[in-house]
């Protein structure tokens, strides 16, 4: 998911620990559980906040608590069956499938893979070729902003060896800001707007006009789909329900998270009006003729890509990692 712009705070939708995944709600109680999601409270989350504030998870009997640790942590607890969903990405699902974890992706929430480099205007990087030689500072050497960053290399025909890479942890900004990278991985719905705001426009080289990947999505695990999968269909039909209502009136998808993101209502008007933007740039990742739908092909060049990248040493049986048959 994209990167903190907020402060942390309490932003829990109830305070009740997370259930076994393959219990029944009674008739007169929801099935609490905890949804872990990548990162820090942010606007980026805003289908879960409009899902939860308009009672469309508890429409269906569950009772959500968000859970903001990091992307690996969620994904090890629901292959483990501690917890029955979680978000994630998709070579989060491959690699934790080839490790023998039973994570299912069960809906697609971003259409395009939303990594990219991005580099100021006037240093003449605008494609993958232009990347050998610099110096790109990227997060982590793990998740998705390394393997999209390794996508772009490979669509260019350049080796990781080829660049100067420098783990910078979530500084992209500054470091950029300040000549300290030539170039650095950002989210393109996040960091390419905080830029421009402080007057740094960007070159945006996005990973998904050069390669369709899975992206961020919701995933759960084998005994869940077995044991109720009906639960699963309740979380994704409320799901897709907060990301329906957030692309019809994001101006009210807005609102909401000023209830979820501490400090959100407090910043300066010119402040607000760069979240708004950063909301209104997730949007355009989400859309889809069919919301929640995951493109087969996506799944198959990821799956190439981690083979090429030496992190998958065999292909895996993909129809087995995610699906699309618990959407509406």
């Amino acid at each position: 998911m994209a990167r903190p712009l907020i402060g942390c705070g309490l932003v829990a939708a109830v305070l009740m620990a997370g259930c076994a995944a393959g219990s029944e709600p009674s008739p007169t109680e929801l099935q609490a559980t905890r949804l872990p999601m990548g990162f820090i409270p942010n606007v980026q989350y805003a289908p879960f906040y409009v899902a939860v504030e308009r009672g469309y998870y508890a429409d269906e009997g569950l009772e959500i608590e968000f859970d903001y640790s990091f992307e690996t942590n969620g994904v090890k607890l629901v292959g483990a069956g501690e917890l029955p969903f979680s978000l994630g990405s998709g070579e989060q699902v491959l690699l934790a499938r080839a490790q023998g974890l039973p994570v299912v992706y069960v809906m697609a929430w971003f259409q395009d893979f939303p990594i990219a480099v991005a580099a100021p205007q006037a240093s003449g990087i605008r494609a993958p070729a232009d990347l050998a030689g610099k110096r790109i500072g990227i997060p982590l050497l793990e998740g998705a902003s390394y393997i999209g960053f390794r996508a772009l290399l490979h669509a260019a025909g350049i080796q990781e060896q080829d660049t100067v890479l420098d783990t910078i942890g979530f500084n992209q900004v500054e470091t950029l800001v300040t000549g300290q990278e030539e170039a650095v991985v950002v989210y393109a719905n996040n960091e390419p707007l905080q830029l421009e705001a402080r007057g740094h426009p960007v070159n945006v080289i996005r990973v998904a006009d050069y390669v369709t990947l899975a992206s961020n999505g919701l995933l759960t695990n084998e005994a869940t789909l077995t044991g109720n999968p009906e639960m699963v269909r309740s979380m994704v039909r409320a799901t897709l329900r907060g990301i329906e209502d957030t692309l019809a009136d994001p101006a009210a998808a807005f609102d909401i998270c000023k209830k979820y993101v501490q400090g959100l209502d407090q910043l300066s008007a010119e402040d607000q009006a760069l979240q708004r933007r950063i909301l209104d740039a997730s949007i355009e990742f989400w859309k889809a003729d069919r919301l929640g739908y995951s493109d087969p092909q996506a799944w198959q060049n990821m799956q190439e890509l981690l083979l090429g990248m030496g992190l998958l040493s065999d292909p895996l049986e993909l129809d087995k990692a995610f699906s699309n048959e618990y959407l509406p």
